[in-house]
């Protein structure tokens, strides 16, 4: 083995070796009734680039897929990516842009064309770097949202939908963004707090007995109102109620209405209501049947005259002020605000904190806007011929299939969440109206009638329609998490019964953040449900999301992004400076985060390598909602992989050429031979039973302390003496046992850390008599280890670690006294048992060997014991006589040293919180954690104190 642990050398040509000996694929080799284990790759936008998030994600899910591979299952991780409508269609448009075209210019044909081509050419680098990650999917099988089979699902699925009257067509309220000019979906729409106003105006008594004063954050929506809104049993208005009132600078009669919407605490207790332009308002408008009246076009400017939707609105005069016509939606407020001050309407301005929704992609204010759109029913007992409607169909079923134990939430709390969605449900908004993505598969003739199907010319032959009726397909395009929705079935080959979809589907486990179970998960088990007839997966886990180290959400605003990649390879600090800072328009911010990377990584990031980078995940992926990421986590995990290279290559130099017990000359294995192997069985439950549970966190832990502190820093420790002076027997059983267990923890740890398990397996598997050239040359294809309770010793456990306390109790001494590790000590024992005596006496030789102590006196009981430095070990006592140890009047001079300091800082400490200016003024955090260091220095101090005492005794 190489002298030092280089991930760099040997990471690809281990992913390269996996990929080209078709590791990742289901093994065709396992019986016929082998168990079958499959994960989906949630599919990220083939426009992505891997994130912290997905890094995790993906993580969580290679460990999954090698333990279940390694444990004999038939196991599938499907890959995959989104094609991201959105998304996608704005890099193409950019680049037109920045030729001075538009996708117009091209026509719908020609653009799309050429996100084809941008898709071949720039489109998935995302997979390419889950590859760098260790990620062990099944690239071969690897599938695209749009490609020839999914679009076949999507067609099916949506024809079988409106067949059985689960999709309308109809003009509703959604999320618009005006820049991109589209419906969006609630997970595309960013809700943070920002800054605005809130304008409080008068609004006249029909009857001019005066008027109401309502609040809003938008005036330029007053254009749109239909009633102002009251509690019905408010005493100051529920009078009122039945009247009219004068809509300023419109001049339209609008009612007071009476509802338990209006919560009378808040501002005035009255309520402009414009039911087209508000989610809540639209509520309350259907229940009191008001007018629809859309004041907005689709680019957020304002009409010349109200759109009117729905039979109440087309009594309601439709006029608006010209002076406003054409005016963006912000140049219409100043304007409504200034000519609402001039005619006395304006009773005041405040300052007000206000959640703005905002376009993910565009960064525009969104818009609830009354468009045509294409629904999926998820609210209707039975459809209006008496079928099934989606709520018996389709949203029951959903809910019934988690309530019924047929999916499992891990944690189950998370549960809570998927009911409360499901249970206040709102129909589907599944249209877009951009160009890239599934056309709906929807025709119009000349007088608007609309034909579903598969294709035009099975449109035309159902309906016996001529070649000369002219058909135009609908210009909108499916959400793309409606495709998204079919994925655990659509890439196993549905609709045809493929035998992929017999022997995967249900799916094994989704991986997933909390913060899509709304959007994709509940969607997935809708469809799942209704069209493949089972569940999509057994089991949700449900993991946190990345933060950074003081738990804010990583963003390029904040400059507190971190690339899994740059913590890979590593980067130096002018390139993470150039790419932290690249694309940020404001140079204030620009200048702000160049700072704060200088301060932060004055050296640049070092490359940490991917298995450090994969450990640190598995031990953060506890159950919390957020998950801090810490470089010194990482740092200390490298240092492991470093650990653990290092006492591989003591066992290859200590076992190549030697023999390892593999032939028939007898082996004797020690107590600690025994105790290593004891530990590794239990190691190997607890790790399993980690891995069931999803508690990847305390599987990392388990590997971490075994790995660390057991086999490398005992272990090793105790087979020395062994191998140098023991004989035959003994050292063929010591060689064999640190092979066998060595080989076997790195199958234990591969999951979690591939690279090199795999690189340091393929050294040490011949040692302990495994053939690396057959079929099964790979780590990933050996069995994952299973414990064995007949190979757990319960006395070798109990006497190597009384072995161990003994030499802990020891070395506390030595780091107390400033004692020479290496210099060999006598101790006296009390209260020692028999059998401890005896104990003494078979590990006399790793006594004086790893613990330096040269030789042992048991004193009998009432025998006076002379000044010493005592540990307890059990009930018995080991003592350490001082005398000729240590120089008394150097140590006492330290010491006093030591002490002064001490007094110091407490009167330091002290002065500090008894005044008064401090402990009252100072944040609660200071001022506790000044506590804690007076607690901390009056402990160090008494234990200085008494050791001085012990000392001065001398």
């Amino acid at each position: 083995m190489e002298k030092t642990y280089s991930p760099a050398e040997i990471e690809a040509p281990c992913y390269a070796r996996w990929q080209a000996g078709g590791y990742f694929q289901p093994r065709a080799d396992l019986p016929a009734d082998a168990p079958s284990y499959c994960i989906m790759l949630p599919p990220p936008n083939v426009t992505g680039r891997l994130h912290m998030g997905h890094a995790f994600q993906d993580t969580l899910m290679d460990m999954l897929t090698r333990l279940h591979r390694m444990q004999g299952d038939r196991t599938l991780w499907q890959p995959g990516t989104d094609h991201a409508g959105i998304a996608t269609q704005m890099v193409v448009e950019r680049q037109l842009e920045a030729e001075g075209k538009t996708r117009h210019d091209l026509g719908r044909e020609a653009f799309t064309d050429k996100v084809w081509a941008w898709k071949s050419q720039s489109g998935g680098f995302i997979t390419e770097q889950m590859r760098r990650l260790g990620a062990s999917c099944d690239w071969s099988r690897e599938r695209f949202t749009m490609d020839e089979g999914l679009s076949e699902a999507v067609r099916e699925v949506f024809v079988r939908l409106y067949e059985d009257g689960l999709i309308y067509r109809g003009k509703r309220l959604v999320n618009w963004d005006p820049v991109l000019q589209t419906a969006v979906s609630d997970l595309e729409v960013l809700s943070e707090e920002e800054t605005g106003h809130m304008w409080h105006l008068r609004y006249p008594l029909t009857d001019g007995s005066g008027h109401l004063i309502v609040a809003t954050t938008r005036p330029e929506t007053m254009l749109g109102d239909a009633a102002v809104a009251v509690h019905p049993e408010d005493e100051r208005y529920k009078h009122l109620i039945g009247k009219t009132l004068t809509l300023p600078l419109v001049g339209r009669e609008i009612p007071i209405i009476g509802d338990d919407y209006v919560d009378p605490e808040f501002g005035s207790g009255c309520v402009k209501i414009t039911p087209a332009h508000d989610f809540n308002d639209y509520a309350v408008g259907q229940r009191h049947n008001l007018p629809l009246l859309n004041v907005l076009t689709p680019d957020a400017r304002i009409r010349a005259a109200c759109e009117r939707v729905g039979a109440q609105s087309q009594s309601v005069d439709a006029d608006l002020p010209k002076a406003y016509a054409g005016l963006d939606r912000y140049e219409a407020r100043d304007r409504i605000v200034h000519d609402l001050k001039e005619r006395d309407l304006l009773e005041k301005i405040d300052d007000h904190k206000l959640m703005v929704p905002r376009g993910d992609r565009s960064g525009a204010v969104i818009e609830p806007m009354l468009t045509d759109q294409w629904f999926v029913d998820l609210t209707r007992e039975t459809t209006d011929d008496g079928r099934p409607g989606g709520l018996a169909a389709i949203t029951r079923p959903a809910l019934d299939a988690v309530r019924g134990g047929a999916i499992k939430f891990v944690p189950e709390n998370w549960s809570n969440t998927y009911f409360q969605w499901l249970e206040n449900i709102q129909d589907w908004c599944i249209s877009r109206q951009i160009w890239w993505g599934h056309r709906i598969p929807a025709w119009y003739d000349a007088e608007g009638n609309v034909f579903v199907g598969r294709s035009e010319a099975e449109v035309r032959a159902a309906h016996k329609l001529a070649d000369n009726v002219a058909l135009n397909q609908d210009n909108d395009v499916l959400d793309t998490w409606f495709s998204s929705a079919l994925w655990p079935f659509s890439t196993l080959g549905w609709p045809a019964n493929t035998e992929e979809l017999a022997a995967f589907y249900p799916t094994s486990v989704l991986v997933t953040g909390f913060d899509i179970i709304f959007f994709w998960v509940a969607r997935m088990v809708m469809m799942g449900k209704y069209f493949a007839g089972d569940v999509p997966f057994r089991e949700v886990y449900v993991h946190g999301l990345i933060r950074d180290a003081q738990g804010q959400k990583m963003s390029k605003s904040k400059g507190n992004v971190l690339d899994p990649i740059d913590l890979i390879d590593g980067i130096d600090l002018e390139a993470l400076v150039a790419k932290r800072t690249s694309g940020l328009m404001q140079p204030a911010m620009a200048k702000r985060i160049e700072k704060d990377t200088r301060k932060e990584f004055p050296d640049g990031i070092p490359a940490f390598g991917t298995d450090a980078l994969r450990f640190t995940f598995a031990a953060l992926a506890t159950t919390g909602r957020d998950i801090r990421f810490d470089l010194g986590r990482i740092e200390g995990y490298r240092n492991f992989c470093n650990k653990l290279w290092n006492a591989s290559r003591f066992v290859a130099m200590q076992c190549e050429g030697e023999d390892t017990g593999l032939g028939d000359e007898p082996v004797t294995l020690g107590d600690v031979d025994r105790w290593i192997v004891s530990r590794l069985q239990q190691c190997e439950a607890e790790v399993s039973r980690h891995f069931a549970e999803y508690r990847f966190d305390l599987a990392a832990h388990a590997l971490y302390e075994f790995t660390w502190n057991e086999y490398c820093d005992w272990y090793l420790e105790f087979t020395k003496p062994a191998l140098k002076h023991g004989d035959a027997a003994t050292q063929r059983g010591t060689r064999r046992t640190l092979v066998r267990v060595l080989e076997t923890l790195l199958r234990l740890m591969h999951p979690i850390i591939p690279y090199i398990t795999e690189t340091i397996w393929q050294r040490v598997a011949p040692l302990a008599g495994i053939d690396t050239t057959a079929a099964t040359s790979s780590i990933m294809a050996r069995h994952y280890p299973k414990a064995d309770e007949g190979k757990i010793s319960a006395e070798a456990l109990e006497s190597v670690e009384w072995l161990k306390q003994v030499i802990l109790g020891v070395r506390r001494i030595r780091a107390e006294m400033d004692i020479a590790p290496g210099k060999p000590l006598s101790i006296l024992v009390t209260q020692a048992t028999t059998e401890e005596q005896a104990r003494f006496a078979r590990f006399g030789e790793l006594l004086n060997g790893v613990g330096r102590i040269s030789d042992v006196t048991t004193l009998a009981e009432g025998e006076p014991v002379p000044e010493a430095a005592m540990a307890l070990v059990g009930s018995m006592q080991i003592h350490i006589p001082l005398a000729g140890l240590i120089d008394k009047d150097a140590e006492l001079a330290r010491l006093d040293r030591e002490i002064g300091k001490l007094e110091a800082e407490i009167a330091k400490a002290r002065a500090k919180l008894d005044n008064p200016g401090f402990a009252d003024r100072a944040p609660p955090a200071v001022v506790a954690q000044e506590r804690e260091r007076l607690e901390k220095f009056t402990a160090s101090l008494g234990d200085l104190q008494s050791q001085r005492t012990r000392i001065e005794r001398l």
